[in-house]
């Protein structure tokens, strides 16, 4: 995971299987919260990564002159208003959604179709059926050398990876539960305006999709386990937003919980929520097994708190590792021992990943499918919801 690869040969052409001899073209769509996200990781990951070349072309968006603006100051090329014609260039191999969900799957779906390399942001769609698509597309495309991945950042945080690696080499033992939250505010007030996402024609679903998707492929990612039934419960406390023209119906939840059993028998609790007063972006996982535990906080991404129960009882107790070490998952092309690093530095490992795959031809992970049993999951939350809790057996 930490060492970047050192191919004798450039990337294979998505269209042809030749070598190309030039650098690779970038195209992102979206250049608001994520899109900015995205631009700075492109912007920056050669700097620090061994990765292969490629051209930050050209940024899409609705608004000709804020996307202008937009590529100007995140270091791309040019700007343009029609990502259909932008997928049909030559000169583009890659193409980053950074959209909102309800417009993954056309976008995905063509840009497969059309032989380019597809980066998306989570969740997979907004629904379901159009998760199933886009997976099936990607399946398609992939027998062609056209790879595909989900945007689930947060398994690049150097301390989860670290936690997924402790847990691999039995540190822990059998993993018994795990508590998995994921909490925010900026909803808390019943006053803050709507946006297009608390509709959920636009949307999908609240919190759900939006926080409970990174929460539960958190709890994939480090037990490497599957979910095989859920409960689950959603709650809107506030239900309607200051509009442009009025009051407007909230139609997605606010908050959302889950229970999930795991292969393995291990029990994981899901809890997210967007009017958590106080918590900023706390996404706190913690992993409990037989000889072991961990915790973890993304307000303190550059920690992890281990205890090793193998140890003698009176020696026993929660230890503080600082992730910042060249030998930890990603660390050792950034900065010196105890120099941290952020939340946006995710991104970049996120990119060094996808580019090294496509590279190397092989499936970035997290895949399409991985990304469709996610939404699975979240599917099943709904529906347990809806039949008032009632336990759904997830389709795998």
């Amino acid at each position: 995971m930490t060492t970047p690869a050192h191919p004798s040969e450039p990337p294979a052409s998505p269209r042809t299987s030749r070598p190309v001899s030039r650098p690779l073209g970038v195209a992102a769509i979206g250049y608001a919260f994520m899109g900015k996200a995205h631009s700075n990781a492109w912007r920056n990951v050669a700097g620090f990564f061994d990765v292969p070349a490629f051209e930050q072309k050209v940024l899409v968006g609705r608004d000709a002159t804020a996307v202008a603006e937009a590529a100007a100051k995140y270091g791309w090329a040019e700007s343009a208003t029609d990502w259909r014609t932008v997928i049909e260039r030559d000169d583009i191999d890659i193409v980053d959604i950074c959209a909102p969900g309800w417009m993954h799957a056309e976008i995905a779906i063509a840009a497969l179709e059309a032989g380019k390399h597809v980066l998306v942001e989570k969740p997979l769609a907004n629904t379901l059926a159009e998760a199933e698509l886009m997976t099936a597309a990607a399946a398609k495309a992939r027998a062609r050398g056209v790879q595909s991945m989900i945007g689930f950042n947060y398994r690049r945080v150097p301390a989860l990876a670290l936690a997924r690696e402790l847990i691999a080499e039995g540190r822990l033992g059998a993993v018994r539960h795990v508590r998995a939250a994921y909490l925010q505010d900026w909803l808390a007030d019943a006053q803050a305006p709507m946006t297009w996402r608390l509709r959920k024609e636009t949307a999908g679903s609240g919190a759900l999709g939006d926080i409970a998707s990174h929460a539960i492929d958190q709890v994939l990612f480090l037990l490497g386990d599957q979910v095989t039934e859920v409960s689950g419960r959603l709650n809107t406390f506030v239900d309607q937003r200051p509009g442009p023209d009025g009051a407007e119906a909230v139609t997605v939840d606010d908050a959302a919980w889950a229970t999930l059993s795991l292969t393995s028998g291990a029990i994981a609790s899901v809890e997210v929520s967007r009017v958590a007063t106080g918590r900023k972006n706390s996404l706190q996982i913690e992993v409990y097994g037989e000889k072991g535990s961990l915790l973890f906080d993304l307000e303190n991404l550059n920690e992890l708190g281990f205890l090793d129960a193998t140890v003698p009882v009176r020696e026993q107790g929660f230890r503080r590792i600082l992730v910042n070490e060249p030998v930890h998952p990603y660390l050792e092309a950034w900065w010196p021992q105890g120099h941290i690093i952020g939340w946006e530095h995710t991104f970049t490992h996120q990119i060094r990943d996808f580019l090294t795959a496509i590279n190397d031809g092989t499936q970035p992970s997290p895949s399409f499918e991985e990304g469709l049993n996610v939404q699975h999951i979240l599917n099943a939350v709904e529906e347990s919801a809806a039949n008032k809790s009632t336990l759904t057996v997830v389709r795998r």
